[in-house]
């Protein structure tokens, strides 16, 4: 168990990084920070000399692996950090300088536990990329197969499971001592879901697996693709998978010399971002740039599953509903539905909320199409939760930051685009299909069948709590006989009440002869 004196040193350490990057002057001036987070955090910038403009990005590069993804998860939360935190945490690059190949290529014989010549013809030295949390190499199978290799950084899972212990303990503090305002925006969730997230990236076998089974739901989708695991060459620290021959989706001037169509592409991009995320209830949730290339044929090639969403089939229908009411304008039926979600405790009017919603969506309503933007409602719906007791969502925050994302590379590839006007379409036939009346009686008749199924297992349990009779038959009645035990028990029973009765008269009868009473 970390020592709290422990904590508070590398809160300390860590804070004075942030102070000579400028990230302290927000949580001073915060009216809802903690007076001891608020001391705490004079203490750590006493002495340095902070820059006029906040470097977020900076602060928690500087810091080290696990802040730079703690900072990823941040930038969805700028109810909790600040829009101006969060647009700086937006920028934040998750890229640090490469560990020495020996280094890489002695980890990757200690995970496979066998030499890597009896696996691989050659593997480049040089990685094409260095992350906070692996880097990529590039190399060649004994069997002549071209593929990226994927390898965790030595003792970063110890690193990372250090300095999590310290946020769990800090977002516990704040928590307890915090306003209400505070325990509302649920700090210690989000820490929570944070390293729930880092953990899976952390095992790159279920990373892997998420490639897998997100290639399986993505298979029908014309030109978009999922690289093939190598599961023979795949393990806890190590992932192997097809390699990418493409162009990065950032690098659009290539992309038109190569005869690409990029509204094309920014539709594709958007409708298969809607098919993950609403038809199939699981998404890339790390849709950035550096993650997507595009095939010389035009295929959408998507890389790094380490950080994968996933929305239960109500939340889908849910969320379905809430964007279509958006872009209809039914502000009525999207304040319901925050309701029906319990979203917004009860004690709030349905109609107030419904108001607050309509001064988000009519002011982007009346603009041009080309200045709508998923990201404006999206902060327009955070700046109304305060007001309406909303707490965080951890189960959408993945979703938030995806669709941020999505529309601004969409955004990049096609500045005319509107994602209303490429999703509503989708939207609306899915919910068509899904909460329809055809629906609606094909889910009673699930559920119906998946009842009727029910039935044979009730009756096993049923008759194992009442086991039917056996083979022999049923005996004759029996005569009620009086025990002797019970008749002697029943008879000193009422001896005793005499012989008492009889005393306490005869006590009585002294008494009074005596004159003792009268």
């Amino acid at each position: 168990m970390t020592r709290p004196a422990t904590h508070i040193w590398r809160l300390l350490k860590w804070g004075r990084t942030l102070a000579r990057h400028g990230a302290l002057r927000g949580i001073e001036r915060d009216p809802n920070t903690p007076p001891p987070v608020k001391r705490l955090a004079r203490i750590a910038r006493f002495g340095t000399i902070q820059p006029r403009e906040p470097d977020y990005a900076g602060a928690f590069q500087a810091i080290g692996p696990a802040a730079i993804k703690l900072g990823q998860t941040l930038a969805t939360r700028p109810d909790l950090v600040g829009e101006d935190a969060a647009q700086n945490l937006l920028g934040l690059q998750d890229s640090l300088a490469p560990v020495p190949f020996a280094q890489i290529e002695a980890a990757m014989e200690a995970a496979f536990g066998q030499p890597l010549d009896t696996l691989f013809q050659s593997i480049e030295p040089d990685p094409v990329g260095a992350a906070s949390i692996a880097q990529v190499h590039r190399g060649v199978t004994i069997d002549g197969r071209t593929v990226a290799i994927k390898v965790l950084r030595p003792g970063i899972r110890e690193r990372f499971a250090r300095d999590i212990q310290t946020y769990e303990w800090a977002a516990a503090h704040l928590e307890a001592m915090g306003t209400g305002e505070v325990r509302r925006l649920r700090p210690a969730l989000t820490i929570a879901n944070f390293k729930r997230w880092t953990l899976r990236e952390l095992d790159l076998r279920r990373e892997a697996a998420s490639a897998s089974e997100l290639s399986e739901a993505m298979r029908g989708t014309p030109r978009y693709m999922i690289p093939q695991v190598d599961w023979d060459r795949t393990n806890g620290r190590v992932m192997t998978i097809e390699w990418i021959d493409g162009t990065k989706i950032s690098r659009t001037e290539e992309l038109i010399a190569q005869g690409h169509d990029l509204p094309d592409l920014a539709e594709r991009l958007v409708l298969a971002f809607l098919k993950q995320a609403i038809s199939y209830g699981y998404f890339h949730a790390d849709m950035h740039q550096g993650n997507l290339f595009v095939k010389p044929d035009g295929t959408i090639a998507a890389i790094d599953f380490g950080i994968m969403g996933r929305i239960d089939r109500q939340a889908r229908q849910w969320l379905a509903e809430i964007l279509y009411g958006l872009t209809t304008g039914d502000y009525r039926r999207v304040a319901e539905i925050h309701f029906e979600a319990q979203y917004v405790p009860s004690h709030h009017s349905v109609d107030e909320f419904a108001t607050a919603l309509r001064a988000v969506g009519e002011p982007m309503r009346g603009k041009p199409v080309s200045e709508l933007s998923v990201g404006q409602m999206l902060d327009g719906l955070f700046a109304i939760t305060r007001d309406f007791d909303m707490q965080t969502q951890p189960h959408l925050l993945l979703l938030q930051k995806t669709m941020v994302m999505v529309e601004g590379i969409a955004t990049q590839l096609n500045p005319k685009i509107n994602m209303w006007d490429v999703s509503a379409p989708f939207v609306r036939e899915w919910i068509r299909d899904e909460l329809g009346p055809e629906a609606a009686l094909a889910d009673r008749i699930r559920e119906d069948t998946e009842t009727l199924l029910r039935v044979p297992a009730l009756i096993r349990r049923l008759e194992e709590m009442y086991p039917p009779r056996g083979g022999a038959p049923e005996p004759p009645p029996l005569p009620e006989i009086e025990l002797i035990g019970e008749r002697r028990k029943r008879d000193r029973g009422w001896f005793g009440y005499l012989v008492a009765a009889l005393g306490g008269g005869g006590l009585a009868w002294l008494a009074a002869a005596q004159g003792w009473i009268g």
